[in-house]
């Protein structure tokens, strides 16, 4: 709902202007580190869009975008410490609740913008993931830490990872827990462009700028034909991509939907 908005909890604001909703991580004495709140707050945002909303920016306060899961959620007591000593499906079902907030993907009518600078570590890492689209800064330093860490990657970035950089590299990058650079992130499809830290908001802007210039309608086919295309065979996507033209020209056309 727009009356939503703006809205500030968990560590995190969030505000809509037109067409575009920024959602910015706000703790950057701590490197933009998250608690289940934040993630409580992001799903309650990303619940609350608006209609209207074409594109959500993702960005983090300060010289970072996040360094992931703070570490005072592992002390006993926390949301995080409790797990373990909780029956497995209560557990469970905690974990899958964090991770719809890290799922930015999933409506064809809305493209997400990840703007990273800086640590974009573990939970950090798998929010820029859960973007349509990764935009860095020259210092940003992508890192999945939590194997060494004696953990696994629980918010959805393992799947994600794979999709973008392929198994062999994304078992590389997991295992051994090293940072990626920004040049290396564009070279292997983790990120999209790579610009100066000092030019990432006005990058971030004219990307945004050219996504609402595109028609809504188009632009959601697109997208939706995109998120599909990796479980789908050549044949099937083609069938798929006919339909959804036969769609637009009859829209064009000012015809009504079969």
């Amino acid at each position: 709902m727009a009356d939503s908005f703006p809205f500030a909890a968990g560590g995190i604001r969030a505000q809509v202007a037109g067409e575009v909703a920024t959602v910015t991580l706000e703790r950057p004495d701590s490197l933009n580190s998250q608690t289940p709140q934040t993630w409580e707050a992001l799903g309650a945002v990303a619940s609350a869009l608006p209609g209207t909303v074409r594109v959500v920016v993702l960005r983090g306060a300060g010289r970072a975008f996040s360094a992931g899961l703070d570490r005072s959620m592992f002390a006993p007591g926390s949301p995080v410490g409790d797990l373990a000593a909780s029956a497995a499906e209560a557990a469970t079902a905690r974990i899958e609740r964090w991770q719809r907030a890290f799922d930015w993907r999933d409506r064809p009518a809305v493209v997400s913008i990840a703007a990273v600078q800086g640590h974009a570590i573990g939970a950090g890492f798998q929010l820029a993931l859960g973007a349509d689209i990764r935009i860095v800064a020259e210092d940003v330093r992508f890192c999945m830490a939590e194997p060494t860490l004696g953990l696994v990657p629980d918010l959805g970035g393992t799947k994600r990872l794979v999709e973008l950089v392929g198994y062999s590299r994304a078992a590389e990058i997991c295992l051994t827990g090293r940072r990626v650079g920004a040049e290396e992130a564009v070279a292997i499809g983790l990120a999209s462009r790579v610009v100066p830290t000092a030019g990432l908001d006005a990058a971030v802007a004219e990307t945004v700028q050219l996504i609402l210039a595109a028609d809504r309608d188009a632009a959601a086919e697109t997208k939706a034909l995109l998120l599909a295309a990796g479980a789908r065979s050549q044949s099937e996507q083609e069938r798929a991509e006919r339909e959804a033209q036969y769609r637009r020209l009859r829209a064009i056309a000012g015809l009504p939907e079969h």
